[in-house]
């Protein structure tokens, strides 16, 4: 019954082992594409609201109450909230090193609208739904920007 038993033991070990050394069959490179294929094709399908931004661990999205963002096909982003228009633009990429990128920019030097003129990390993205991150550079900061379709 001592041989059963450490020849169980040993199978399981065996076994374990085997799993860890396997790879992961999921090549992140696709992965990362579909999510920006994901954002080009939602983002362009009606208008947007910014429903959070943290900018250091600040809340700023009141900066944004009542402005709607419509994504054009060229590239071009119109923001507005019926008396104030904002122009920018955005494009989708894959960094370097893998990550999937939203960069967005309205060419204002100061304001809210500077402070989300970045390349933002692709977190997730849905029909409703696009959650970015941006990790600064310099200091390693975080900023979330989630938008939500109206």
């Amino acid at each position: 019954m001592n041989h059963n038993f450490f020849l169980t033991i040993l199978a399981l070990v065996s076994m374990s082992l085997l799993s860890l050394s396997c790879s992961n069959d999921g090549n992140t490179s696709d992965t990362n594409s579909e999510n920006v294929a994901q954002l080009q094709d939602a983002i362009i399908q009606g208008t947007w609201k910014i429903t959070r931004f943290i900018e250091d661990g600040v809340n700023q999205t009141s900066n944004f109450n009542g402005f709607n963002f419509t994504f054009n096909t060229n590239g071009t982003v119109l923001a507005t909230n019926g008396s104030n228009p904002v122009n920018g633009t955005w494009t989708t990429s894959v960094s370097s090193s893998g990550t999937p990128k939203f960069v967005l920019n309205f060419n204002i030097s100061n304001g809210p609208f500077d402070e989300i003129s970045e390349d933002w990390n692709i977190e997730s993205v849905s029909s409703i739904l696009i959650d970015l991150k941006h990790v600064s550079g310099g200091d390693g900061s975080i900023d979330l920007l989630l938008f939500t379709k109206n």
